[in-house]
């Protein structure tokens, strides 16, 4: 199965939303299995991206017009041809990133789950509902969910389907146009997005992708865009706060994570050896929920490690475009070389390697193989840091309690994993882990795939959630619509102003004794 086409990436290529993008200077995409150019890509300047705003916003004038309901049944198509395409979009996504097929694939899945999802739970989250009035009976109170007009999304490179997707949709229900500026590394992906958006009926302008350098594209989407959504590191995260704050517009984000994962001693080895193995190498370790702490019970720590040591050692490393690979490359330079410079760190301090721990030029420049670490100590990069590749370290703990604590001693708080013996236990240890979703028996999947449940992060992780009824209405203004009928909140008919007043607190605290007051 061969890599995308040259017509592909002309066909793509045509839709980033740069006018006179022919004459504009490119930038090269490269094939991360190989580290060659592929395609390039026009780089977009700050007026590029203004124009898309501006275009944005007057069609999201029409779109926001239409019913929730008419806006969901575009976003249902979208979904059926991200079934159609599914190939297609697996073999961009691979190109793009290095990642296995079957990370590819889930990406896919996932970008078809999030908008189905949303074209049934939009026009239920954003029809008008009746609450409570001041006065019952006679104050009338509606509310409704307004579009904040163009979201910005800023979206990265490991999972660049998803990422330029899922937030998208949620937006465009709401009733926003949506601009894009995905990672330089990887713009194609979302350019594949936004042709099957077009196919399934979307207006071009309300769906516009302005491929170009984050200090110039990035920072214009922070200056006039009506919310931003951006998914990244830590460190970035807390600047695009900052600015957003300044201006006064909504800000999300779902940050870094260094991810524990908790293993009883009543937990079946062999299956937390398994599921460790997807939480932990899942895309190459490059996922914002994937696990890099393990902390099991000294129980049965060393008979743990033996065995996921062994499972790793048997994982295969491929640069192919099928089904074949446990694991893909790394996708970029940079991101070999962190994960190196982690383990070369953590070695000369006293780490020991249980699997893995080299480069394997052989089999292309950016693959690693996955590592197992033990002994790792405060003093290490690793330990605290987030590597974001396929880097684990195992530590025994004499409880289940000790467990706990040193899972939650990290200023991130993304995502948690538990192994044990039975449901209560695992329920248990959840309930403790300060995360912003806690898998059981599973790595990450289970949770970020249950999309009517909100997706995010506690301490630095981020910032507000995705999916979810969180993931959608944070898109809206909240307006309160209250009507006042027969007699007014200062006056009565009939009864004297002064009478009115003096009985109004003792009818008020009346209220508490009506049903559902």
């Amino acid at each position: 199965m061969p890599k995308p086409t040259d017509d592909y990436f002309d066909r793509l290529g045509a839709l980033v939303a740069i006018d006179d993008a022919a004459s504009r200077p490119t930038r090269p995409v490269l094939e991360a299995f190989s580290g060659v150019e592929m395609a390039t890509i026009p780089v977009g300047t700050a007026e590029d991206l203004e124009v898309a705003v501006a275009r944005a916003r007057q069609a999201q004038q029409g779109w926001a017009a239409k019913t929730p309901a008419e806006r969901a049944a575009v976003l249902d198509r979208f979904s059926e041809l991200v079934h159609r395409n599914a190939a297609s979009l697996m073999d961009i996504a691979q190109a793009e990133t290095g990642k296995a097929r079957i990370y590819a694939q889930e990406e896919v899945l996932d970008v078809a789950l999030t908008a189905r999802h949303y074209a049934v739970a939009g026009p239920k989250l954003l029809a008008d509902r009746k609450v409570k009035g001041m006065l019952p009976g006679v104050t009338s109170v509606r509310v409704r969910h307004l579009p904040k007009g163009v979201v910005g999304v800023i979206s990265p490179w490991n999972y660049p389907l998803t990422m330029a997707a899922s937030d998208a949709v949620a937006a465009l229900v709401a009733g926003n146009g949506v601009v894009i500026k995905p990672d330089s590394q990887t713009p194609y992906c979302a350019l594949a997005v936004a042709e099957l958006l077009y196919e399934a009926g979307l207006p071009r302008e309300l769906f516009a992708v302005v491929p170009g350098p984050g200090s110039v594209v990035g920072q214009a989407i922070m200056a006039t865009t009506d919310y931003v959504m951006f998914t990244g590191s830590s460190a970035t995260g807390a600047t695009l706060a900052e600015q957003a704050g300044r201006r006064l517009i909504g800000f999300s984000a779902e940050l870094g994570g260094k991810n524990p994962l908790v293993v009883t001693a009543s937990a079946d080895i062999a299956n937390a050896v398994q599921g460790a193995a997807r939480a932990c190498y899942s895309n190459s370790g490059q996922l914002c929920i994937s696990i890099e702490r393990i902390y099991v019970d000294k129980k049965i720590a060393d008979e743990f490690a033996d065995r996921f040591a062994d499972y790793v050692s048997t994982m295969k490393l491929a640069a192919t475009y099928d089904f074949t690979a446990d694991m893909g490359s790394l996708a970029s330079a940079s991101q070999i070389e962190t994960v190196e410079a982690h383990v070369e760190d953590a070695v000369a301090k006293g780490a020991k390697v249980l699997a893995g721990g080299k480069r394997r030029p052989d089999l292309g420049p950016f693959f690693y193989e996955p590592t197992v670490l033990t002994d790792v100590t405060d003093e290490m990069t690793c330990c605290r840091n987030e590597t974001f590749g396929p880097v684990v370290s195992i530590y025994p703990v004499d409880s289940t309690d000790e467990a706990i604590k040193l899972a939650n001693d990290t200023e991130y708080g993304l995502n948690a994993s538990v192994f044990a013996g039975s449901s209560s236990e695992a329920q248990a240890v959840a309930e403790q882990l300060r995360a912003g979703t806690v898998n059981i028996n599973e790595g990450y999947a289970a949770a970020w795939a249950s999309t009517a449940a909100p997706m995010g992060g506690m301490g630095i992780s981020g910032m507000g959630r995705r999916h979810g009824e969180e993931g959608l209405l944070k898109y809206t203004e909240s307006q309160t619509i209250a009507e006042q009928r027969f007699i007014g909140i200062d006056r009565a008919p009939l009864i004297p102003k002064n009478i009115y007043r003096a009985i109004t607190p003792t009818a008020v605290r009346a209220l508490k004794y009506l049903p559902g007051r």
